[in-house]
């Protein structure tokens, strides 16, 4: 069976793909994650007021106004990441017939000015896009979990007891 590649798929293939593929092979230890909570709480902190939300087949976007889809991330920890996140969702807003500009709105806990960058789906990225989204299928469809990275960013992660105990 194909996999429907979502906001977190493609976010977690650019992060680490050891994550990638255990989240999209159902393996979910982002319940007992501490770095997941925090991001949870922000969402729904914001949402209290803003109440913006949207659900959209498998993905939930965080704010869509007349001129951007806003995606709201906790740190600018992976900047990338989150862009090819974005990404994706503008390109499945397009295919419901909604053109977007992308926001990235980075809310660093200590910091008093929040990061923003402004992202557009062109004919090119909407290509690699759809490249990425070959790989991260043959990527969970095959029988070999990644290796780890054995970076410093695998401390924060929510398989770190898995990939290290």
């Amino acid at each position: 069976m194909k996999t429907k590649v979502t906001g977190t798929l493609m976010n977690y293939y650019f992060h680490c793909k050891r994550q990638c593929y255990l989240f999209g092979n159902r393996m979910n230890l982002e319940d007992n994650s501490e770095e997941v909570q925090i991001g949870k709480a922000l969402h729904e902190e914001r949402d209290s007021f803003d109440n913006t939300e949207i659900a959209i087949e498998n993905v939930r976007l965080d704010k869509l106004t007349k001129e951007y889809l806003t995606e709201v991330k906790k740190s600018d920890a992976d900047v990338e990441a989150s862009r090819w996140q974005l990404l994706l969702y503008l390109k499945i807003l397009k295919e419901k017939g909604v053109i977007r500009k992308g926001k990235l709105e980075f809310i660093e806990k200590n910091k008093s000015a929040h990061k923003v960058e402004i992202v557009e789906l062109t004919p090119e990225l909407e290509e690699q896009l759809k490249d990425y989204e070959e790989k991260i299928e043959q990527l969970l469809a095959g029988n070999e979990v990644p290796e780890v990275l054995n970076t410093a960013k695998c401390k924060k992660c929510a398989y770190y007891e898995y990939c290290y105990i």
